[in-house]
């Protein structure tokens, strides 16, 4: 499950108590922990398992930090393989906790089976979520300290844009308010994140979006690798020179890539697709 929504909504309080209430459960629970990383000092203070220290002695869930090394998106860029071995050593809850996302940081929904969106009632949020578009990322939502002022009216703000948007795979998301510092709304949340799930496995789309994310896991180390083999074979003088013709007005960045492509992939001269 992916846990997202804008700085300072909660999000690492009610990852903690999720993790809790899924622990009572009986389940083993692992939480990844996604922490900015510093423009300047490339450094990141990895501070959520902080804010989840009433989880350190228990055996039973395990907290990994991982910086986001300047990978947009709201995750760090080896997050999906590290759920892979949670998965493999027998966590059942996988619990994603993002960055503070902003307009373009949705990754999470192309990692999670469910996306959970934690918004705060404060004016403006709503909005804010419908601009970044996490209304169409989130399956189930959550309006977190509830017991500040304007909490209804951020939760029926909310329903109103969702019940007027396009719905995933047959699926309304619902909105739930929540108190993560005193446990309000959490037992709530958790019956209400288990009925998307089991929704997604009765329509058959629980599969298909393990498959979907799959095939795009392996574009993107296609990706990856494409663009290391490209520094390999074209030198950074030679890059510098062609960016240099571009920067004069000498070539457009559509004639100076397909020069550099031409270049490190010769066998393709010629091919104008």
């Amino acid at each position: 499950m992916g846990i997202t929504g804008p700085p300072g909504a909660g999000k690492s309080t009610l990852t903690a108590r999720l993790a809790r209430a899924y622990r009572d459960q009986g389940h083993q629970v692992a939480i990844v922990a996604v922490d900015p990383t510093s423009p300047f000092s490339g450094g990141a203070v990895l501070g959520d398992r902080v804010r989840m220290w009433e989880l350190s002695g228990d055996p039973g869930v395990f907290i990994r930090s991982m910086a986001s090394r300047g990978s947009l998106g709201g995750l760090a860029a080896a997050t999906s393989d590290v759920c892979d071995v949670l998965e493999a050593v027998g966590f059942e809850r996988i619990l994603i906790e993002t960055v503070g996302v902003g307009q373009s940081e949705l990754e999470v929904a192309e990692t999670a089976d469910t996306t959970l969106v934690v918004l705060v009632p404060e004016s403006g949020d709503a909005v804010q979520a419908l601009k970044a578009g996490l209304m169409e990322i989130g399956d189930v939502f959550a309006i977190n300290k509830a017991d500040r002022e304007g909490a209804e009216r951020a939760a029926h703000a909310v329903r109103s844009m969702l019940h007027l948007g396009a719905h995933r795979d047959g699926w309304e998301p619902p909105v739930v308010l929540t108190v993560a510092s005193d446990g309000t709304g959490i037992a709530g949340l958790v019956e209400t994140i288990g009925r998307h799930v089991a929704h997604l496995a009765e329509k058959g789309q629980l599969a298909r979006r393990r498959r979907r994310r799959l095939g795009e896991r392996i574009e993107s180390h296609i990706e990856a690798r494409s663009r290391a083999r490209y520094r390999e074979r074209v030198p950074e003088e030679r890059r510098e020179q062609i960016l240099s013709e571009v920067e004069r007005r000498a070539l457009t960045p559509v004639q100076a890539a397909r020069l550099l492509f031409e270049e490190a992939w010769p066998a393709e001269r010629g091919d104008t697709r």
